[in-house]
């Protein structure tokens, strides 16, 4: 069979109430995580992963000299300690998942050689119609993040992927017809020197306290600029991340014998990942999509990223919010800027709420997102 015409599992009423049956039930037995421990490599790879430099992650003689003593594990390291919330979805096997956005509240800092423990239940699933690729069933899960020895919880979270028909998106999906039809940019040397210059004027606030009282409603965080994409980046993220499905030799068949739509066969006839769409070109185009793109999980850190660049060390990022809203394939450029849109004082806690866009270098929003940051006063 042509690989343009293959044609994949769809979603139907009984799976959707097979599935059903499973919210609100604790999952007894994840799939292993890829980081059990906040360790100085883990740490520094997960921040490597997403382009982020912070000496407080990834530099102990640096971090000696904070109040923690130590390198702490940036906030979005915890979608490395487990694979349910980076969208390693039960049911409907086979029925593509796009990892969607996460909610996130962390209770306090996470410090170098935590052990991990977590727990997790389907939410909820919410059946839509999509200009992507007709009707989709979200799935949400949440999972709570404990310290394995103290058994204290470090933070907690929702997250979704939108369950989607392959053949539906590659047929008749609207949503990146513009982008296909004008094909894919090749910049120019002048112009990805324009938006390197934002990896130039990047700055980290790190000991340079930014105190609560100094910032007012309206301001404006530096925007930070990701890419251009390319499938060695996405690489890199896994690479710290850890994947969903990536395997090799025996444990890629082992995984395939256990979960067979786990093996969607490539063009050698030889069962490979389903997470080769973001490094695969030609596998990318079966599902929909306008080619090799980006992890929602990363994503999401980058919009963290830009805010833990920007509170310092004396700050705590206390919530954020990410919703992905397109694929970012190979080419993109994405720019992401914040707002602070409110001041306010809560339980003896100086907060700050923050407002996020990531748009792509056309204008075409990415990612939607918010933060809530605690700062210290003076």
């Amino acid at each position: 069979m042509n690989e343009m015409t293959r044609k994949f599992p769809k979603i139907t009423p009984e799976g959707v109430e097979e599935l059903r049956k499973r919210v609100g039930v604790k999952i007894e037995k994840t799939v292993e995580p890829w980081c059990y421990e906040a360790t100085r490599d883990n740490i520094r790879h997960y921040a490597h992963g997403i382009g982020d430099d912070n000496p407080l992650w990834c530099d102990p003689e640096y971090a000696k000299t904070t109040k923690y003593g130590d390198v702490l594990a940036l906030p979005s390291f915890l979608f490395s300690t487990s694979r349910i919330i980076s969208g390693y979805v039960g049911g409907l096997p086979g029925v593509h998942a796009m990892w969607s956005g996460a909610n996130w509240t962390w209770h306090k800092p996470i410090l170098r050689n935590t052990e991990f423990r977590t727990e997790a239940y389907l939410k909820d699933l919410i059946e839509h119609d999509t200009r992507f690729a007709g009707k989709a069933i979200q799935q949400i899960y949440h999972v709570d993040f404990f310290d394995a020895n103290t058994g204290e919880m470090l933070a907690e979270a929702d997250s979704w992927c939108f369950r989607t028909d392959r053949d539906q998106a590659r047929e008749n999906g609207t949503k990146y017809t513009e982008a296909k039809e004008k094909g894919r940019k090749v910049y120019t040397q002048e112009e990805l020197d324009k938006y390197y210059k934002y990896y130039e004027q990047e700055t980290v606030r790190g000991a340079e306290t930014r105190y609560w009282d100094d910032v007012t409603e309206g301001e404006e965080l530096p925007t930070m600029v990701k890419g251009p994409m390319t499938a060695t980046g996405f690489i890199c993220y896994a690479q710290g991340w850890g994947g969903l499905y990536i395997r090799a030799n025996k444990l890629a068949w082992q995984l395939q014998q256990k979960h067979p739509s786990a093996g969607i066969k490539n063009k050698f006839g030889i069962p490979d990942c389903p997470e080769r769409v973001h490094w695969e070109e030609e596998f990318a185009l079966e599902v929909g999509a306008p080619g090799a793109y980006d992890y929602g999980p990363e994503r999401t850190s980058w919009l963290t990223h830009q805010i833990t660049n920007w509170m310092g060390d004396d700050g705590f990022l206390a919530q954020a919010k990410c919703q992905v809203r397109r694929h970012n394939p190979e080419g993109d450029i994405i720019l992401i800027n914040g707002t602070v849109t409110r001041k306010y004082e809560e339980n003896g806690r100086y907060l700050l709420e923050i407002q996020q866009r990531a748009e792509q270098q056309d204008g075409e929003m990415s990612a939607v997102g918010s933060a809530i940051v605690e700062l210290p006063k003076r």
